[in-house]
């Protein structure tokens, strides 16, 4: 039985796009675009634009593909390159209005997610969230973030990190209680 090493594979593939080889460009474009669409609708809600997203970011991925140098995974900075693309749509949109005041008072909420089992419902409630919230949520829960390191990207301070993801946590689980609710009756 012969053993084909994928990783071996992909990493090939990878070194041919370094080189501009489109097609090369094209495969990788064809593994990652699903489940890179799938993290950018975290973030924003409509379609479209999250279609326009990620066109943008796997060219920006391409323009810097020279500088990924095989240390760690490729879809992990590749997903950087997505997330920050989302980050500036919303910024341009202007649609993500977090207020800068200290919050640090507000204790951690529990995760919400923990209690539903269907997908759909999840990002349902996580679309009806204010952009702040929506996205100091997927960067802290999906993407791993810490509280700094938000802080740092979306230039507000800690504690105001803290508090929207209080706020989107108590929201979502509200949100997903009366979903419960309206599937009972």
């Amino acid at each position: 039985m012969k053993v084909v090493n994928l990783h071996a594979e992909h990493d090939k593939l990878i070194k041919k796009a370094q080189k501009q080889d489109r097609v090369s460009q094209f495969r990788l474009y064809e593994k990652h675009a699903p489940k890179m669409l799938g993290v950018i609708r975290y973030y924003i809600k409509d379609l479209q634009h999250a279609e326009d997203i990620l066109q943008n970011a796997f060219c920006k991925a391409f323009i810097n593909l020279k500088s990924y140098q095989f240390k760690g995974s490729f879809e992990g900075w590749l997903r950087r390159i997505v997330v920050r693309q989302s980050i500036d749509f919303l910024r341009q949109q202007k649609k993500m209005m977090i207020p800068t005041e200290d919050f640090s008072y507000y204790k951690t909420a529990e995760n919400p997610l923990d209690e539903v089992s269907d997908i759909s419902h999840i990002q349902k409630a996580i679309d009806q969230l204010p952009a702040g919230y929506k996205t100091v949520f997927c960067l802290y829960v999906l993407e791993e973030f810490k509280h700094k390191d938000i802080a740092e990207l979306l230039n507000i301070d800690i504690g105001t990190s803290k508090s929207q993801l209080y706020k989107a946590r108590k929201m979502l689980k509200d949100e997903l209680k009366k979903d419960q609710l309206k599937s009972l009756k």
